[in-house]
């Protein structure tokens, strides 16, 4: 049986002011305190699994023993079909310890273009994925997955949200994320579609 949220405190378990922008906005109308792991200082833990859902887990789990409340963790990233899903739950380490994620776009775009011969040739196929994990100081956890499936550009466009977010183009539409105000994008992503998991069963 799921776990519904009583605590009237929840740790969201990021150092990245993005992410934590869009948790806020995505909980905004639930009464709950937020602070996050990076406001508590808490230490970023390894992320040692090899899917989203396992680095969730240890993200969440970490910042609940350490602050005694329950912490909300996304593991998030995009997988990239032409690349067998690279860079998936590498999606930040592709950033470089700057966490620049030019360089990461860069990245991806001369992979393809690499594997293809070139980028009209090239599988522009992606998704992003976006797991939570709610974690209790008890060591009890819930878990969501969610998806959001689009193409990619060969060019970042856009100045607005965070990541890979300039060079993905949802299905349906004709603008990359980076170039969506922050409640357009919040409609349509990976991470809404988690936290509408979740909010139906903890919230």
């Amino acid at each position: 049986m799921s776990r519904r949220l009583a605590e009237p405190r929840l740790v969201v378990a990021t150092h990245n002011q993005g992410k934590l922008r869009e948790l806020r906005s995505l909980l905004g109308d639930h009464p709950v305190e937020l602070v996050s792991a990076g406001e508590l200082g808490l230490p970023e833990p390894a992320e040692t699994e090899t899917s989203f859902a396992g680095n969730a887990r240890i993200k969440a789990h970490a910042a609940a023993r350490a602050s005694g409340l329950p912490a909300l963790a996304d593991d998030s990233g995009i997988a990239c079909r032409g690349l067998d899903g690279a860079p998936g739950v590498w999606s930040a380490d592709w950033a470089g310890p700057g966490k620049d994620f030019a360089v990461a776009m860069a990245r991806v775009v001369r992979e393809l273009e690499a594997r293809f011969g070139g980028w009209d040739a090239a599988d522009r196929q992606a998704a992003f994925v976006s797991c939570l994990c709610l974690a209790w100081p008890d060591g009890h956890d819930e878990l969501v997955q969610a998806k959001v499936t689009g193409a990619l550009v060969a060019s970042p466009r856009g100045a607005n949200g965070f990541g890979y977010d300039p060079i993905f183009v949802p299905d349906g539409e004709s603008r990359t994320f980076g170039e969506m105000a922050p409640a357009e994008k919040n409609a349509l992503s990976h991470r809404t579609r988690a936290f509408r998991l979740l909010k139906e069963r903890c919230f």
